[in-house]
C-alpha cells in the first residue's frame, strides 16, 4: 500500500491519508521496552530517531540491531533518567548543530507555526572586546512596523535594554524575552570604541506581524551602462511567490541584463520558493534537475525518484515564471545566510556561474520534520490526531532528516559555501542598502563593469555577529518543503 503525506519540513509534517489498519512505516523488528519501565519518553526519542533521523546510520546506540533483547533495550533507556540529557548528548549525530526538542510538543507546534509578535527591527550581537558585554546594531528596519515609526535607522547601535548592559548571559531575556515593549540605550562608534550615549528608543512588538521579504526591488545603472536588477530578499516565503514574479517581471521590462541577488540576512524557508527563484534567474527549464532530497537508507527506499527529484519551474503555480535566462548572477551572501538561501546558490551552479560576494554562509543544508508519541502514525505530529498522541509523553522533536543535493550530486557543505570574491560589512560605513554607494553591492556593480569605478572596499571594524534577530525568531533557519509525501509500502 502507499502512505500519503504533506510535508512542511521545519514546521510540521501532516498525515493526510492511510487505509485504517495500517501501524505506520514498519522496519522490521522492533525492541519494546517494559511496560512496568517509567521510560515512555526515552522509547519514543529511540523509536522516532531511529526511524527517520538522517545520521541514524551513523549513531551507533540508534543501530537496528543494537538490543539484541527487550530486556537489553528496557536497561538501556532506564540508564538514562533524564529525557533530554538521553536526547541532546546520546542520540544526536556529532555534527549536528540544528536538531533539537522540546519537554511540551504543544509549545513546539506553537512556535513552528511562525505565531510570534515583532517590533520589526533587524539586528546583529557582537562583543565589545574581549569581554562578555554585548552590543547591537541595526541591519535593518521592516517597512510598516513600530520600528519605522521611530527614530532609529540602518547603522546605529545600541548596548542597553532598560537601563541594563546587554551581556552574553542577559542578551536572550532582554532582546527575545516575554517583554512586549523595552527600550533601547543607543551608542556610538568611534576609532573602534564603542560608547553609550544619551540617546534612547522604545520599541514595541506587535502580534502577527508578517514581514515582506522582499526588501528592495530596484534596477541601477552601472558605470558602463549596464542595466542590473537588485533584489534584496530576507525570508523564502512561498505567500509572497508572486510579488517575486512580479519583481522579475519589472526587471524583464526596464531591460536588466544582469542581477545582484541580495542574500544577506536571509535564513531560509521555503524549498518550492527557491526553486521558483532560481527558475527566475536561469530559465524555465522543466527537464534540468534543480535539487535531489537525501534522506536516511530507510526512508530513501521508499520514496520514488520522482518525489525526490525537483526541476526548475515554467510556472508559480498561479502565472508563468517571468524568467532572465541569465547565464551568470550576483549573490551577496554572508555568514547569516542559510538553508534556502544556500540551496539557490548550490542549485544554480551546474548551470550558470554564480559569483558569490560576501562571507563563507552559514552551513544549512539539511530539513527537519516534528515527531510527537503517535506511534501509528509513523510518529509524525498531525494536528487531526491529538487525541492519538500518548497522553503519558508530552515530548516533541524537530530532527534533521534529510539534505538536498544539486544536480551534480554536491549537498555537503556544513561548513558553508564560500565566497569568490571575500568581503564583511564594515560597521562604520554599512551604506543604505539598495544603492550603488553600499559596499557589497558596489562590490558587485565594480565587478560587472570590469572595475571602471574604484572604490575603497578596505574593511575597517568587521561586522563579526555572533548571533542575529533572525535566529531567534519561531522559524529561524528552518528549510521546509511543500509538496506531497508518497512512502511505498
Amino acid at each position: 500500500m502507499k502512505k500519503y503525506f504533506f510535508l512542511f519540513l521545519g514546521v510540521s509534517l501532516f498525515f493526510l491519508s492511510c487505509n485504517s489498519d495500517d501501524d505506520g512505516i514498519q522496519n522490521g523488528p522492533t525492541p519494546n521496552p517494559d511496560p512496568s519501565a517509567n521510560v515512555i519518553a526515552q522509547d519514543f526519542m529511540w523509536q522516532a530517531m531511529n526511524l527517520w533521523y538522517f545520521w541514524q546510520g551513523d549513531v551507533a546506540d540508534l543501530a537496528d540491531d543494537r538490543f539484541a533483547t527487550d530486556a537489553e533495550y528496557t536497561a538501556y533507556l532506564e540508564s538514562f533518567t533524564d529525557p533530554e540529557v538521553f536526547f541532546y548528548d546520546t542520540l544526536l549525530f556529532g555534527e549536528d548543530r540544528f536538531s533539537y526538542g522540546s519537554a511540551d510538543y504543544k509549545e513546539l507546534v506553537t512556535s513552528l507555526s511562525g505565531i510570534s509578535q515583532s517590533n520589526g527591527l533587524e539586528f546583529g550581537l557582537g562583543l565589545i572586546g574581549d569581554t562578555n558585554n554585548v552590543f547591537g546594531y541595526v541591519q535593518y528596519i521592516w517597512p510598516d512596523s513600530d520600528a519605522s515609526t521611530k527614530n532609529i535607522s540602518r547603522g546605529e547601535f545600541f548596548t542597553r535594554v532598560d537601563g541594563v548592559q546587554l551581556t552574553t548571559g542577559n542578551y536572550r531575556e532582554l532582546l527575545f524575552g516575554d517583554n512586549s515593549t523595552y527600550t533601547l540605550g543607543m551608542a556610538t562608534v568611534s576609532n573602534g570604541a564603542i560608547s553609550n550615549s544619551s540617546k534612547e528608543v522604545t520599541l514595541t512588538k506587535i502580534e502577527n506581524q508578517v514581514e515582506d521579504p522582499i526588501l528592495v526591488a530596484d534596477v541601477l545603472t552601472a558605470s558602463d551602462g549596464t542595466k542590473v536588477a537588485y533584489l534584496m530578499y530576507n525570508r523564502f516565503l512561498s505567500s509572497f511567490n508572486e510579488d517575486l514574479n512580479d519583481a522579475f517581471a519589472t526587471f524583464k521590462a526596464e531591460g536588466a541584463t544582469e542581477l545582484v541577488l541580495d542574500l544577506r540576512y536571509n535564513p531560509g524557508g521555503s524549498v518550492n520558493t527557491s526553486r521558483l527563484l532560481a527558475s527566475m534567474i536561469y530559465g524555465a527549464n522543466t527537464s534540468d534537475v534543480y535539487i535531489r532530497q537525501r534522506w536516511n537508507d530507510k526512508i530513501q527506499a521508499q520514496l520514488s525518484d520522482e518525489f525526490v527529484t525537483d526541476y526548475f519551474a515554467s510556472s508559480t503555480g498561479s502565472s508563468p515564471i517571468n524568467t532572465l535566462n541569465l547565464s551568470r548572477v550576483f549573490i551577496i551572501a554572508t555568514s547569516s545566510s542559510a538553508s534556502a538561501s544556500e540551496l539557490v546558490i548550490n542549485g544554480l551552479e551546474p548551470y550558470l556561474d554564480v559569483i558569490h560576494i560576501g562571507e563563507t554562509t552559514r552551513g544549512k543544508n539539511e530539513f527537519s520534520i516534528t515527531l510527537v508519541d503517535d506511534p501509528e502514525n509513523s510518529f509524525v505530529y498531525n494536528s487531526d490526531r491529538e487525541g492519538s498522541i500518548n497522553v503519558e509523553n508530552s515530548w516533541g522533536l524537530q530532527p534533521l532528516v534529510g539534505r538536498n543535493e544539486n544536480a551534480q550530486g554536491k549537498f555537503d557543505y556544513t561548513d558553508g559555501l564560500s565566497p569568490d570574491i571575500p568581503l564583511s560589512e564594515d560597521l562604520t560605513k554599512l551604506g543604505t542598502l539598495g544603492t550603488a554607494s553600499e559596499p557589497l553591492l558596489a562590490r558587485a556593480l565594480e565587478e560587472i563593469s570590469a572595475g571602471t569605478a574604484k572604490i575603497d572596499f578596505t574593511v575597517e571594524m568587521p561586522a563579526d555577529a555572533f548571533t542575529t534577530s533572525r535566529i531567534h525568531t519561531p522559524v529561524r533557519d528552518h528549510m521546509y518543503l511543500e509538496k506531497p509525501l508518497q512512502l511505498n509500502k
